[in-house]
């Protein structure tokens, strides 16, 4: 029998989108101008930049000028952990604030602020997944502080964090404000003329546009330093060529998104809710994690003791299912999640999650299929390891 594959992983990646591939065409043929260059070819190229760069500031709330254009979130994250803390050192403000439970992308950045001198200071996490407020309060508040950096949609469990009381904090402290966006956008109404923050990060894999294109804003007026030399595009906050095919599919997959997203995440969530029902009926002490919090709709991790994620996921994609154990960026790790054992979940019950992620490939049927599917595989996975 043919088994027809579901894709259950795109927090992971997402296909690009026809009328992205579309758009971005005609830029890989007879308008391939470097948009630096005078001539005509130049100027077509400059002509599409300069309106992708507005269409993409429209989606967030923006203003052109303070719109970058990167590789994606990880160069965003770096950017604003980095390249906003190394101005602001100078001044005395050394500390960052961040959460245990953010991508790798940010806290690797921390570390290597703190090897220049910064002071980290880690928020604590509550066991559903969101950081504690009194904990921002204290730490936020404790003085010398240069940013905050906290993602607005957790990436492995789908957890919302309250990013506008986070920024408020920030601002009164004097502070700058970071969010990684990578799963919001899409999701979450994100307007930069509504919520204070400073950095922000996109990457435009996660809803239908080419791996590596991104988009950072940078609040107009805020302090950086970039990463890297060579040149005066992006205002010199991000030298290099500039990738015009994929800045112009970035512009048409964010407003596909924005325009789409309030019925999106209807969908999203009704399909989410179905499987987690399923999942919980069929195998009662199953652990959802987040389950209480304000949770994105596309994501549901669940953890089964007496199990584990590397075994489920191999039996899951024998049955043509796709899943992962959390991040994409952290696959062949053997270790828990980082972001799990930061909820307080225990290590046997951290390396048996598996997450599910929806988007646009998934289907009711998907959903029925693979809750048929999920119980037996667990109860075989138990026998293996000789759990009951």
């Amino acid at each position: 029998m043919t088994v027809v594959p579901i894709y259950l992983d795109h927090a992971a990646t997402t296909p690009v989108r026809p009328e992205v591939f579309e758009a971005m065409a005609p830029y890989f043929g007879a308008r391939f101008g470097n948009a630096s260059s005078t001539h005509r070819w130049g100027r077509e190229a400059r002509a599409a930049l300069d309106e992708s760069r507005e269409r993409v500031a429209r989606c967030l709330g923006a203003a052109p000028d303070e719109i970058c254009f990167t590789s994606g979130g990880t160069e965003g994250d770096n950017l604003a952990v980095l390249g906003g803390w190394r101005v602001l050192k100078a001044q005395g403000k050394t500390a960052i604030v961040t959460s245990p439970m953010e991508h790798k992308a940010v806290l690797q950045a921390a570390h290597q602020a703190a090897k220049e001198g910064a002071e980290e200071r880690l928020l604590k996490a509550e066991g559903n997944g969101t950081v504690s407020m009194d904990d921002a309060r204290a730490r936020i508040g404790a003085g010398a502080l240069a940013l905050t950096s906290v993602m607005w949609v957790n990436n492995e469990t789908g957890v919302i964090q309250p990013i506008e009381e986070l920024a408020q904090l920030t601002k009164a402290a004097g502070g700058l404000f970071h969010t990684d966006a990578v799963q919001a956008f899409g999701k979450i109404d994100i307007d930069a003329r509504r919520v204070p923050f400073d950095f922000l990060a996109v990457s435009g894999h996660k809803f239908g546009a080419p791996k590596g294109i991104g988009a950072f804003f940078i609040r107009r007026g805020t302090p950086l330093e970039p990463l890297f030399f060579g040149g005066s595009q992006d205002r010199g906050r991000r030298p290099g060529t500039e990738n015009v095919p994929y800045a112009v599919g970035l512009a048409r997959a964010m407003e596909l998104a924005v325009e789409e997203r309030e019925a999106h995440w209807i969908a999203l969530e009704a399909m989410r809710d179905r499987l987690e029902a399923a999942l919980l009926a069929r195998v009662p002490d199953a652990l959802v994690h987040g389950r209480g919090a304000k949770r994105a709709p596309h994501i549901l991790n669940v953890s089964v003791p007496g199990t584990d994620s590397e075994s489920l996921l191999m039996a899951l994609d024998l049955q043509g299912v796709a899943a992962s154990s959390g991040s994409a960026c952290q696959s062949g790790s053997v270790l828990p999640s980082h972001v799990l054992a930061a909820m307080g979940v225990r290590a046997d019950l951290a390396t048996a999650a598996v997450r599910m992620s929806l988007g646009a490939l998934s289907t009711p049927a998907d959903i029925d299929r693979v809750a048929e599917l999920f119980p037996a595989l667990i109860q075989k996975a138990r026998g293996l390891a000789g759990v009951a």
